[in-house]
């Protein structure tokens, strides 16, 4: 089975915001999204994931990404 895979450094980058402004935009501490950012989670709240795409002024997708396992030999 494959896997998500969180791109938000990308989308950081691209929109020039920083973790703690992102942070204190979306409401959530600084530790939780660093842990988001650097794909240390194992879920997210749409609640979260949706404030993120608005201040990031991006769609789910940008954010998201599917990554199929590699096939076996």
């Amino acid at each position: 089975m494959g896997k998500i895979v969180l791109r938000l450094d990308r989308m950081m980058v691209e929109r020039k915001i920083s973790l703690n402004e992102l942070a204190e935009r979306v409401g959530i501490s600084n530790v939780n999204l660093s842990k988001i950012k650097n794909n240390h989670v194992t879920a997210i709240r749409f609640s979260t994931l949706a404030a993120i795409c608005e201040v990031l002024d991006c769609e789910a997708g940008d954010i998201l990404e599917f990554q199929k396992d590699a096939p076996e030999s």
